[in-house]
């Protein structure tokens, strides 16, 4: 069953970029005590994900935080070396781009996808939550082939 509003995050490691080299963090790390946004792609470098997906948050990346969130996380399917460099090229800096490379959290909130049929393998499906001290408070899971309710605008009207 899929994670829901009001429901605690599930124990999850997520790999990012430190000093030059993969780091593992906890999703409880990443959420506790804070008020955070994250929001998943099906995968780096394809075209919903970085000509829309990505770059909104981006853009909108102020605006969010001036609502009193903390962070905002970018999860993929992807290593923290593709995640770097995917957010080196969006010029994403106010963003967190945490690598799933395994699928493990994407799984263990019960939003993985079969991307099989684009040879992509097991992949996240993309959403949006806002996480509140580690408790989704808003969770926004777009239909497949999707694109609206998990936008940076979206989330920004939400908050």
């Amino acid at each position: 069953m899929a994670i829901q509003q009001g429901d605690r995050l599930p124990e999850a490691t997520l790999h990012v970029m430190k000093d030059g080299r993969p780091s593992r963090v906890s999703v409880q790390e990443l959420t506790a005590g804070k008020k955070v946004v994250i929001f998943a792609v099906p995968g780096a470098f394809t075209p919903t994900c970085s000509e829309h997906h990505l770059p909104g948050y981006v853009r909108n990346s102020e605006a969010i935080k001036e609502k009193g969130i903390s962070d905002i996380v970018c999860v993929a399917v992807n290593d923290a070396f593709v995640m770097d460099a995917w957010g080196k090229e969006s010029d994403a800096d106010a963003i967190v781009m945490a690598g799933d490379g395994n699928g493990e959290f994407s799984k263990a909130l019960g939003l993985e996808m079969d991307g099989s049929g684009f040879g992509m393998g097991m992949r996240s499906q993309r959403y949006a939550m806002v996480v509140d001290d580690g408790v989704v408070t808003t969770l926004a899971v777009e239909a497949p082939g999707d694109f609206s309710v998990s936008r940076a605008e979206s989330i920004l009207d939400s908050l």
